[in-house]
């Protein structure tokens, strides 16, 4: 019987040291499948959220409406990005990884240059077609550098391009400020070697609100009326884009401030008055579809990011998300954008910006009315179902 005990024990220690062995020689791929049904990694979520900035964020650069507080609930503890978001503004001016510093400065969390699309990034998609073309750039901050960094070979602000043709802005003598130019380095970077004499403007982008509506009023009027050459008498319109076409903003002054879809209807008022043609330009930014579509494959990627390993590629190629919420405080760009846009865009609008309304806005109404982005948020996360 004794024997017979030892022979059992034995045999359990064989089957013992045949399992190890059979583990340790168990592909790592095996091992790693079998962790994660029992460790399962964190759900991908279904939602994104797009925020606009001004009038929602920030006013000037100033947090808004709770923001910097709001904004810290869609990161983890770790300080990673829990929930994939990103802002979508018609505003710029500046690349996007200088925006995105901005931003994480003021908002105290990290936001990366993928988070941050501006009006005027689907100019990228433009490089192809004006490369090594004379372009002219147009707007507040450093509209050449924006489109430098881009990859736009031969670039001008229109503060440099106009520096160049005396007496083309006729009120200069009166004004008694003086326009910045960049500093030495850029100047070199994007300051071709040719003759703006002689070789015509291939295409203008207004970047950002312009500064000086006088001068840039009459100096695009001279580029796009003679065929990109000032003062060379009449021929074809070069191509016009616009970045966003917002007709009011929220900026730190108390009431909206007049934006780049001012200056645009003031600039074709003018050209259409004197001209035989109509002015042919495009508009991008919201409320444009174009955008939209575009922020939704940014969250995409964002969020495949975030979860390299949750979907096989086929997968990816095929993942929607079920919402994505704008959160924005004007109407008729924000909100109507989202709705133009359709499925899966639901929009939020807050009380902090341009929309100061009790109830909805009657012409272009929200999914929700919310007071501020804190409220915004609060209540993504509630539908969401997290805490």
């Amino acid at each position: 019987m004794r024997g017979f005990r030892f022979a059992l024990i034995r045999a359990a220690r064989s089957r013992s040291r045949a399992e190890l062995q059979t583990a340790q020689r168990r592909r790592p791929s095996d091992l790693a499948q079998r962790f994660a049904h029992s460790a399962a990694a964190p759900a991908r979520p279904s939602f994104g959220i797009a925020f606009d900035v001004d009038g929602v964020i920030l006013r000037g650069r100033s947090p808004i409406g709770g923001a910097p507080r709001a904004i810290r609930r869609l990161y983890s503890e770790d300080g990673t990005l829990k929930i994939p978001f990103l802002f979508l503004t018609n505003g710029g001016g500046v690349p996007e990884h200088r925006r995105a510093l901005e931003l994480s400065q003021l908002l105290g969390v990290n936001i990366s240059p993928t988070q941050v699309v501006h009006g005027h990034s689907p100019y990228r998609e433009l490089v192809d077609r004006f490369e090594d073309d004379l372009i002219v750039a147009v707007g507040k901050g450093e509209p050449a550098v924006v489109m430098s960094e881009y990859g736009f070979r031969n670039v001008l602000s229109i503060d440099e391009y106009a520096s160049y043709f005396k007496d083309i802005d006729p009120l200069a003598p009166f004004k008694t400020w003086k326009v910045g130019q960049t500093d030495s380095y850029m100047s070199a970077k994007v300051h071709p070697s040719y003759d703006v004499y002689s070789e015509r403007v291939k295409g203008v982008f207004v970047v950002s609100d312009p500064v000086d509506w006088g001068r840039d009023l009459q100096v695009l009027f001279d580029i796009l009326s003679t065929g990109g050459l000032p003062g060379s008498g009449k021929g074809d319109q070069p191509p016009l884009y616009f970045a966003a076409d917002d007709l009011e903003y929220q900026a730190a002054f108390p009431s909206e401030r007049l934006g780049m879809g001012a200056f645009r209807i003031a600039l074709e008022s003018i050209f259409n008055q004197i001209n035989d043609h109509p002015l042919k330009y495009t508009s991008y930014g919201k409320p444009n579809p174009f955008v939209f579509k575009n922020a939704a494959n940014i969250l995409e990627k964002l969020v495949m990011s975030m979860y390299p390993n949750s979907q096989t590629s086929k997968e990816v190629k095929d993942c929607q998300f079920s919402t994505i919420y704008m959160v924005g405080d004007n109407p008729r760009v924000d909100i109507n954008g989202a709705s133009k846009a359709g499925h899966p865009w639901s929009s939020v609008l807050t009380r902090t910006g341009v929309f100061r309304g009790k109830d909805n806005d009657p012409q272009f109404p929200a999914d929700t009315v919310v007071d501020t982005v804190e409220d915004a948020i609060n209540y993504i996360l509630e539908k969401e179902c997290i805490c």
